[in-house]
């Protein structure tokens, strides 16, 4: 596993999982433009993601020579169980309630890996990342409280379980070390045949099937590779974190496009959220470059005597 204090490997790791966070943040847009039926829907999503994965994995084998493994090991089964109840869950949330409550809650993701992180890898989280984890869980109230005034509590639970895989799949990936970019991609494949059994009588029903498509053909790939190889070179918590991007700009293409509103709880909770993430962010990233300037000084100093 790359050494995550290497500056360069950081700002790799910050590069690629940034990237990832941003395709991510088109995903809800593009499935509530698609216009169709939840499990035609889930299976014309999963199965697009799936296609493209063994496209890209058959050109770096046979075209470019270069050996990569779909999924590594039974570590890679299980992040692929986790990856793929995910698709179940996040679905459900999208079609069961707002934009706003799915991605919030999404956010959490990091400090769901702080957690798992401290218990299985004995990462212990900072202080500050403590305290964060403090503000967070009281914005995620906020959301689910609102949440239960509205309703939308199933479609909560489901965000909140697409949280905890997410961040469960990227505490093993940072367990194991291995190459873990095809695995989400691949793990699309068991909710795209579950929903199978589930489809309507009529078959497939998508009113406008471009968007659904290009979520699954482009921008999932990308999203779902970069997030899944962003453990190799930052630590879970820190991967989780590039989440916030979509948190941020999820709601804001949904309100462009469909002119739906967040409730003023949501957006407090929300807010509360973002500022805490944003903020833990930018002390974990200053606090890794006083580190990398004290090593460096370190290194440096016996040289010049």
């Amino acid at each position: 596993m790359p050494h995550t204090n290497d500056p360069a490997l950081h700002r790799k790791g910050l590069l690629i999982t940034a990237v990832g966070g941003l395709a991510l943040s088109f995903d809800i847009p593009l499935i509530r433009s698609a216009h169709g039926e939840f499990w035609s829907m889930v299976v014309v999503r999963n199965v697009a993601v799936f296609g493209m994965a063994l496209v890209l994995w058959a050109g770096l084998n046979f075209v470019l020579r270069r050996r990569t493994v779909l999924v590594p090991g039974r570590v890679g089964l299980l992040i692929a169980l986790f990856y793929g109840i995910n698709g179940l869950t996040f679905m459900l949330a999208v079609f069961n309630t707002t934009t706003a409550n799915v991605v919030f809650i999404l956010a959490f993701t990091s400090m769901f890996a702080a957690i798992l992180s401290w218990i299985f890898l004995g990462e212990r989280p900072s202080n500050a990342t403590l305290l964060t984890m403090a503000a967070m869980g009281g914005g995620v109230l906020l959301i689910v409280h609102d949440g239960l005034s509205s309703g939308n509590v199933f479609g909560d639970a489901m965000a909140a379980c697409s949280a905890f895989l997410l961040a469960a799949s990227l505490t093993l990936s940072r367990k194991s070390g291995a190459e873990m970019g095809f695995v989400p991609l691949v793990a699309t494949l068991l909710p795209g045949v579950l929903a199978v059994f589930f489809l309507p009588p009529g078959g497939l029903i998508v009113a406008e099937p471009f968007y659904i498509l290009l979520n699954g053909l482009v921008l999932l790939p990308l999203a779902f590779w970069c997030l899944a190889t962003g453990p190799r070179y930052l630590s879970a918590p820190e991967v989780g974190m590039f989440y916030l991007v979509e948190t941020v700009l999820a709601p804001v293409w949904v309100w462009i496009a469909f002119s739906e509103t967040p409730t003023t709880q949501t957006l407090i909770g929300g807010a509360i959220l973002t500022l805490a993430l944003l903020g833990h962010s930018l002390w974990q990233m200053r606090s890794k470059s006083r580190a990398a300037q004290a090593n460096g000084v370190a290194v440096e100093l016996p040289l010049t005597h």
